[in-house]
């Protein structure tokens, strides 16, 4: 298992992407990723259609914790996004910025 770590100012799924080509790591699973994004873009399904996603972005701070696989270099993470009223948002991660805290994922490689 390796501990993977973004930082303020990175982008989770390329600052990931990035640290496991530098180990030469391309299939894994993530077994646990937590922290903090201030931004990011998550889709779900559509109900009449469960092959078209609907893409939302979101610029508000939450605490994230989630879990995923590394496939062929490839990174694919589903999440959930605590929100400052207690509420919770999750679905498939496209894309979160780090800014106030960082995101530690936890990965164990599979190659």
């Amino acid at each position: 298992m390796i501990k993977l770590k973004v930082l303020p100012g990175q982008e989770v799924l390329a600052a990931l992407t990035a640290q496991l080509a530098e180990r030469n790591i391309r299939e894994a699973a993530i077994v646990s990723l937590i922290g903090a994004a201030d931004e990011f873009c998550i889709s779900n399904m559509a109900k009449a259609d469960a092959m078209k996603d609907i893409l939302t972005e979101y610029t508000e701070p939450c605490e994230l914790s989630g879990t995923g696989a590394v496939s062929d270099g490839k990174v694919h993470i589903h999440v959930v996004l605590g929100r400052e009223d207690n509420s919770t948002l999750s679905g498939h991660l496209h894309w979160a910025n780090v800014k106030s805290y960082f995101v530690e994922a936890y990965v164990m490689p599979l190659d």
